[in-house]
């Protein structure tokens, strides 16, 4: 999104140090909710205290904690205190003037009937009791330009590896696949298993298992380059047996009529496949946005004005990451286009799933 000067139209932004709390934020927040927000590093995702002044210019009517994965195009609010319209407010003269697509906002302490009031929709709960464990019990979203894009489900991946599985279950829930009752740990489990490179999905291996999943939707598998993938940290003898399973996922793939495309699948052919309603799993590095350089599987399934909407089903608790963060994410395409692009070789892997096809067609 364009980068725009980081002050509201009205109010002061500034950067939020639990080391160092402004006397005038003590005067209107609750003990609890400075208790919240200092109980995580929340440094990874450069908070800002939006505060909006009182009538005598001494002190603040209202604040907010805004916070944001670093290259994503929305604005989260943790908590506002104090004259909460007026601080909801400023934050989303704040968003504006940055060009973000969007405003979320954690349910701590705010309910329905102030989101509504302040423009706000609510978003689907997590699924599975799990899922939301640590995070707030509701969220809610603000599109600033339209009526941003279809809500699917969210799920958390419950291991490490499961991401890949996770992603290509919400995609078929969204596409009224299989209902939503079925997003639970058997399913993710299940799928992974059929999928795995051990413990990792490859894309080849992926747009298989989910071939043979639902036989019903087309899966074109898009990986620009031959060879074995998702090997760098292993060593050689560990990379060999592991390759040889990823020729097998080819062996399959054929067999499954699952075509592999050898190109570099770009971001304009990831908006046109989203705009025609299919859905691409995509292959990232968690690098710039989480810190963490390691392969990890997102869905693609929405766009909105300079960015692509995700759900990514990883959530970093320990820097105040919820769900909240991870749901209905937009990224913009130049920060999308560069996330793509993982190990040395910054190759790009993507599983794109088509509606399902009914009898007859």
């Amino acid at each position: 999104m364009p980068s725009r000067p980081d002050a509201p139209a009205r109010g002061a932004v500034l950067p939020f140090d639990p080391a160092a709390r402004p006397a005038q934020l003590e005067r209107i927040a609750p003990g609890p909710v400075l208790e919240r927000w200092e109980a995580v590093d929340r440094s990874h995702h450069a908070p800002r205290i939006v505060a909006v002044p009182d009538a005598a210019g001494e002190g603040w009517a209202g604040a907010a904690l805004v916070t944001a994965r670093p290259q994503a195009a929305y604005a989260k609010i943790v908590d506002a205190v104090g004259d909460v319209p007026a601080a909801v407010e400023a934050v989303l003269d704040h968003a504006r003037a940055r060009g973000l697509a969007q405003v979320k906002w954690e349910g701590w302490t705010a309910g329905d009937a102030d989101a509504a009031a302040l423009g706000f929709t609510p978003m689907e709960a997590p699924r599975g009791t799990a899922d939301g464990a640590g995070g707030p019990p509701a969220g809610y979203v603000r599109w600033l330009d339209g009526e941003g894009t279809a809500e699917p489900p969210y799920r958390r991946q419950s291991t490490n590896f499961t991401c890949g599985a996770v992603a290509a279950l919400v995609a078929q829930v969204q596409a009224g696949a299989v209902p939503r009752d079925s997003l639970d740990r058997t399913a993710e489990l299940t799928l992974w298993r059929g999928a795995t490179n051990f413990p990792a999905c490859e894309p080849v291996g992926l747009g298989v298992a989910v071939r043979r999943t639902w036989p019903a939707s087309p899966v074109t598998v898009f990986l620009d380059t031959d060879r074995p993938v998702l090997l760098d940290t292993y060593t050689e003898a560990e990379q060999e047996w592991r390759a040889v399973l990823q020729q097998a996922s080819r062996t399959d793939a054929a067999r499954a009529a699952v075509p592999i495309d050898p190109h570099r699948l770009t971001l304009p052919a990831i908006r046109d496949a989203v705009d025609r309603g299919d859905r691409v799993l995509l292959l990232l590095s968690l690098a710039a946005m989480l810190g963490f350089d390691v392969p990890h599987w997102v869905l693609c399934h929405g766009a909105v004005p300079g960015a692509l909407v995700i759900e990514d089903p990883w959530t970093n608790d320990t820097t105040g990451d919820t769900w909240v963060d991870a749901h209905l994410l937009p990224v913009p395409d130049a920060a999308l286009d560069a996330m793509a692009a993982v190990e040395r070789g910054g190759h790009r892997g993507a599983v794109v799933i088509g509606a399902p096809e009914t009898a007859g067609e």
